[in-house]
């Protein structure tokens, strides 16, 4: 469903990514993990045409994005920190994410529904609490039935009961078969859910594989501690 050949991007001297390449495909969940600075926000900024790489390919549903912008209209994504126009209330931010879907497109209520979201419906953007934020970011990304999605830090700031509200939300569609990416630093939220993960340093892949053969490999019972010794293993190579 996505391909990535050889990209690489850098910020002035910096060199963020340095050759990545990798496939993912529907019905994974592919924990997306590495040291702060790895790159992996600029990854997937890259894959949802928010940044421009310096060199490689990104293919979605087999064909190159390049300048395209119409295949974003099939991710949903979450990012770490939601930003919206601040004079703006939260039912108009709302409206104006589904007037980006003008062919009806069948709208999903159930986070929504779940976190309440009709009771936020008046107020501003600005008054909002950084979990209420973060429920407004959810319900967007979740807000239509699109066969990839994409979520940096989805429980930053939620609550116990919300952050499992919205874990139950992506086992749910995880077993619709689609391709979910989630980028996290809280590995316990990882159980249960990945089927995959992404192991980046330096901006370059070290390790992405099925949690299956993870821990088998690594001889561990929880993905938790899979993931712990696979960033001991490579501590000091980034």
């Amino acid at each position: 469903m996505i391909r990535i050949r050889d990209l690489k991007k850098s910020f002035g001297k910096l060199q963020v990514l340095r050759g990545i390449s990798l496939e993912m495909h529907a019905g994974q969940v592919v924990a997306l993990i590495g040291p702060n600075a790895s790159g992996k926000t600029t990854l997937l900024k890259c894959i949802l045409g928010m940044v421009v790489p310096d060199s490689g390919v990104i293919e979605f549903g087999g064909k190159p994005v390049n300048k395209e912008v119409s295949y974003r209209k099939h991710i949903g994504y979450m990012p770490q920190i939601g930003r919206y126009p601040e004079n703006m209330r939260v039912r108009q931010v709302v409206n104006m994410m589904t007037d980006l879907y003008p062919n009806g497109a069948d709208m999903d209520t159930e986070l929504a529904e779940a976190f309440y979201l009709q009771e936020m419906d008046q107020k501003f953007m600005r008054t909002l609490s950084g979990g209420s934020r973060q429920k407004v970011s959810a319900v967007l990304a979740f807000l239509f039935d699109v066969p990839v999605l994409i979520l940096d830090e989805p429980t930053a700031g939620l609550d116990p009961v919300s952050a499992e509200v919205l874990r139950q939300k992506i086992l749910r569609e995880r077993e619709k078969g689609k391709l979910i990416i989630i980028s996290s630093h809280v590995l316990s939220e990882l159980e249960g859910i990945a089927t995959d993960i992404l192991y980046i340093a330096d901006g370059q892949v070290k390790t992405y594989q099925p949690i299956a053969e993870l821990l088998k490999e690594t001889g561990t019972n929880h993905t938790r501690e899979a993931i712990i010794e696979i960033m001991n293993r490579h501590a000091g190579n980034h």
